[in-house]
């Protein structure tokens, strides 16, 4: 089992390749998988059926009890069947469905396997944390699946819609498996059944429990989100919304009700909600003239339905529960199939537009009755001994005046009412000859045949509802060991004389007269629907309206919100960050009981010169009156805090500080061209004395606090490890390297996490549509050689042009793109020097990434001088010799950093051990000699790219992008005031 949850993980990553090389057919690949679970869960019925539960484990998270488990009962093999066996159907119907077409293919069959993936581990898991992470797995993909059709924005709308209300339901359903996990002391889900815990904890934890089942499996008043998915493609529909997503919150009340339904608060919510859902579900289903939402709001019936009868808990009640899950996944995929076969082939599901498609169509149109007979409970089908069984148990327990199965009961009956009327409108909207308004038959909607394989899935998923109902004793061996795990009866009611057992023909019993009724009663409804028109709405609004409102009202709140607190100043931004610091750190150094304090006056002589400098450079800054100057000048302190560093044994700190400071003053020079040059110019400062007192206020707390917090520690601090932890952990000399990428790795990520967050926000502040690289495509790829001669350029009264005789003696270029910089902006030694020192640069920032595990440098330091390499080049050349010196996308450096350095976490978990987890390894190689390498090198490695392609961005947005906006500004004859500047 966890070697095919391996393959859920890995395959589904080779797809979008592989539809690109053979197109749909690729489904057929993607359902193999499927079909080997199936076998493989198959293989496994004697093992299951015999109780020795099939079980395998892998340690994930031992810190935390955290293992990727995997068990195997009766439960777990039915719905890991329907999961991979109506997933390998669906994925092969694909193959007809998506013929012809490429554009998203490949990430939808890859999407979908990854889903079923998800959804295999899911049902079999019994790790309950495993369990929500999955959850959520299922709710993403789900939303890219749903959103398939991505330029529609009824697709993106129905997405959203179900991703939101999933999700949130998820992260309340979190909540309470913490509870559960804080309060049994396991996360083992069949431990914590076996314990079953009870008390005020354990109810609140079911409740939110609830929420999420009954949020995933759109029960009201989640129910709207379903429909609303139907925007997605009809195989999505077959398989998320019959068989696979929606079943995991049906799935979960299924596992928990055997122990937990007679607890309080469990059969109000489940029995109650469930019965709701089944009515409004069944009355919309009447109203709609989408084949396609007749099934979804017929779907959300059904749901309900299953949630009531399965969530009783009682031993009857989960025999014929999971008996009407299979049926429903079989008949309800197979229905949604069919609406898919008949849109492909006519474009069309309004059963307004369809007449006398059955003639045309026997085959599709027999196995569509058999189908909808199923899901109206008509014998010999596995949809009517399910019923049956239903409503039996609901009759017994009933009989003993239990009030939820008294509701239970009527609903049910009520709910198989509407069944047989939207189950009979269906057919007869989908394939039977229609009249028109004058009672005239309307003309026939021409039918082109579809290819045989298209309709193998629907057929054969049709066929097994059949199959299956003939062959109920067989499905009463496998399903009742799952229902012998719940009580017989409820507290109070007397048990039956005999035990149930589903059986196509029980004789003549109430049970029998209540289903018959129901389908005649729902008859004459269909009848009377069509000659008198759908049921109005009993209220005036609906749950998708409430959803629609309750996001306009968060819209509108944010706006006001917003409109408030950020009011475009910046000086009002950073003194609200400076009052609060003021007031929250003083009032802490006010109320410590004492201060103490331990300081020297200086700890080298370098600071009695250096510390004054940088005193004056700030109070010179203060007075400044030019942008630059002010720049230039704060930039003093930050070199003297190099200088500080360096005289303290730090050089590592002082090599990022000097780095980090030279990029921070390019920064600052590419930002001031684009705003006046004095302070003050535009917007005049106010209020200087509440400033300068403000400002005062802060350097006297931020004082306060360094001498306090030095002064305060009564233990001996963890970092005195850290030379020995380094060495015998980290395999590194360097302590401050090893601690950045090793010993304090996630605190390395989440900077980088800052990093990449600050260079997509300085980009979409400055680029408009797209932040993709441009300006490599503009220049020739190789900087001295023509494109097309391989012959060195050279300047000429026309351009560059390649190297002949009668140009020998033309200067030649350097830099390809100084060629496009404007002449009174270009420089023949910048251009020679950057030339020459550019790869040198490079390699030095190479030597910096990989010594710096031992010596001076490290990912950081070597990120920066490789940034500032590009600089020098874009200096030198403008934005087009960026693009030549970094032909790539900065976006594409900053992923794979972070994937890097997030894989680097991740993979040790693979073998048991924590995350970080750095593996050594030496060797003596031939002429190159003693070799070492640290794994922790590769998430260095990551933190160099990052860097990089933060420096790429910052040049690209703030420099290129500013370049060409100011360039088309030119063109165009504007000159704003501000460019004389």
């Amino acid at each position: 089992m966890l070697m095919i949850l391996g393959a859920f993980a890995i395959l589904p990553l080779t797809l979008p390749w592989l539809v690109s090389r053979i197109g749909a057919r690729a489904f057929y690949v993607a359902a193999a998988l499927p079909v080997i679970a199936f076998v493989h869960t198959l293989t496994l019925t004697p093992a299951v059926l015999s109780g020795e539960d099939p079980f395998e484990t892998f340690s994930w998270i031992p810190a935390l009890d955290i293992a990727i488990s995997m068990r195997m009962d009766t439960l777990g093999w039915v719905m890991a069947l329907i999961v991979t066996g109506v997933g390998a159907l669906v994925m092969a119907y694909c193959r007809w469905y998506f013929d012809g077409k490429r554009d998203g293919v490949g990430q939808f069959c890859a999407v979908l396997l990854a889903f079923a993936g998800a959804m295999y581990g899911l049902v079999l898991t019994d790790d309950i944390v495993l369990l929500v992470m999955l959850w959520e797995v299922t709710s993403v993909l789900s939303y890219l699946l749903i959103g398939f059709y991505h330029r529609r924005g009824a697709s993106r709308r129905a997405a959203m819609q179900a991703l939101l209300v999933t999700t949130l339901g998820g992260l309340v359903m979190l909540i309470g498996v913490v509870l559960l996990v804080v309060h049994t002391g396991t996360t083992s889900l069949s431990g914590i059944l076996e314990l079953a815990p009870t008390g005020p904890v354990v109810d609140a934890a079911l409740v939110l429990i609830l929420v999420g089942a009954l949020s995933k499996s759109a029960i009201f008043p989640f129910h709207f989100w379903l429909p609303g998915a139907m925007a997605a493609p009809t195989p999505v529909s077959a398989y998320l919304h019959a068989a696979a997503m929606v079943k995991a919150g049906i799935y979960l009340i299924a596992r928990l009700a055997p122990v937990f339904a007679l607890e309080a608060p469990w059969r109000p919510i489940v029995v109650g909600l469930g019965v709701l859902t089944m009515l409004i579900g069944g009355l919309q289903a009447l109203r709609e003239s989408d084949l396609k939402r007749v099934l979804a709001f017929g779907t959300v019936s059904q749901l309900g339905m299953l949630t009531a009868v399965l969530g009783y808990g009682t031993r009857d009640a989960a025999l014929a529960g999971l008996a009407l899950l299979i049926s429903h996944a079989l008949f309800k995929s197979s229905l949604f199939l069919v609406v898919g076969v008949i849109d492909r082939q006519l474009s069309t599901r309004d059963i307004s537009e369809l007449s006398g498609v059955g003639r045309q169509a026997p085959t599709l149109a027999v196995f569509t009755i058999i189908a909808v007979a199923s899901m109206v409970g008509v014998i010999p089908t596995i949809g009517f001994v399910a019923k049956e069984a239903a409503l039996t148990a609901f009759l017994n327990e009933g009989a003993d005046g239990q009030l939820w199965a008294v509701v239970g009961l009527v609903g049910l009956v009520l709910g198989s009412v509407l069944t047989a009327a939207y189950g009979i409108r269906f057919i007869w909207g989908a394939f039977w000859t229609k009249k028109d308004a004058a009672g005239l038959p309307m003309p026939r909607t021409e039918w082109p045949d579809p290819p045989i394989g298209f309709l193998g899935a629907p057929v054969v998923l049709a066929g097994l509802t059949l199959v299956a109902g003939f062959a109920a004793p067989l499905v009463d061996g496998v399903v009742s060991t799952y229902a012998d795990t719940a009580p017989v009866a409820s507290p109070g009611v007397a048990a039956p004389d005999h035990v149930y057992h589903l059986a196509l023909w029980h004789g003549f019993e109430p049970a029998l007269w209540l289903s018959l009724g129901s389908i005649a009663v729902g008859a004459a409804l269909f009848w009377l629907v069509k000659r008198v028109g759908a049921p109005r709405r009993l209220l005036p609004f609906t749950a998708a309206g409430v959803y629609n409102l309750v996001l306009r009202g968060i819209a509108r709140l944010a706006v006001i919100t917003v409109s408030i607190t950020q009011r475009g100043s910046l000086p009002l931004y950073v003194g609200t960050i400076f009052v609060v610091f003021v007031a929250a750190e003083g009032t802490a150094l006010l109320a410590s009981p004492e201060w103490t304090a331990n300081l020297d006056a200086w700890q080298s002589p370098a600071q009695l010169i250096v510390a004054p400098i940088m005193i004056i450079a700030g109070i010179v800054a203060v007075r400044a009156r030019k942008r630059y100057t002010g720049v230039v000048l704060v930039s003093v302190t930050g070199l003297g805090m190099v200088v500080l560093f360096a005289t303290s044994g730090a050089p590592d700190l002082a090599l990022t500080q000097v780095l980090v400071e030279t990029v921070t003053l390019v920064t600052f020079a590419l930002v001031l061209r684009r705003i006046p040059a004095r302070l003050g110019e535009h917007n005049a400062s106010v209020l200087p004395v509440a400033r300068a007192v403000l400002a005062v206020a802060v350097g006297l707390t931020m004082a306060m606090v360094a001498v306090v917090a030095t002064g305060a520690r009564i233990h001996e601090p963890v970092s005195t490890a850290f030379p020995e932890l380094a060495y015998e952990l980290g395999h590194g000399k360097n302590v401050v390297n090893v601690a950045l990428v090793d010993l304090r790795g996630w605190d390395t990520m989440g900077e980088l996490s800052v990093l990449i967050l600050a260079a997509t926000g300085v980009a979409s502040l400055v680029f408009v549509t797209h932040r993709a690289d441009t300006l490599s495509r503009a220049v020739s790829p190789l900087p001295n050689l023509s494109t097309r001669t391989r012959r060195p350029l050279v300047d000429t009264d026309e351009g560059p042009r390649p190297q002949t005789a009668d140009n020998r003696g033309a200067p030649r270029t350097w830099l390809v793109g100084g060629q496009r910089v404007r002449p009174e902006n270009r420089s023949i030694m910048l251009e020679v020097i950057v030339r020459i020192l550019f790869h040198t640069i490079m390699l030095v920032s190479i030597y910096l990434l990989f010594a710096g595990h031992n010596l001076p440098g490290g990912g950081f330091a070597g990120g920066l001088v490789a940034g500032m390499g590009l600089v020098m080049r874009y200096v030198a050349g403008g934005r087009y010799e960026l693009g030549a010196a970094a032909p790539t996308d900065a976006g594409r450096l900053l992923g794979v950093g972070m994937a890097l350095a997030v894989g680097t976490a991740v993979v040790p978990l693979l073998f048991g051990e924590a995350p970080l987890t750095s593996t050594f390894w030496e060797a003596n190689l031939p002429v190159i000699g003693h070799v070492e390498f640290v794994t922790s090198t590769i998430f260095d490695v990551g933190v160099y790219l990052v860097v990089i392609g933060l420096v790429l961005d910052v040049l690209r947005s703030l420099g290129a992008e500013v370049d060409r906006q100011t360039q088309e500004l030119r063109d165009k004859g504007v000159t704003a005031s501000w460019m004389s500047h």
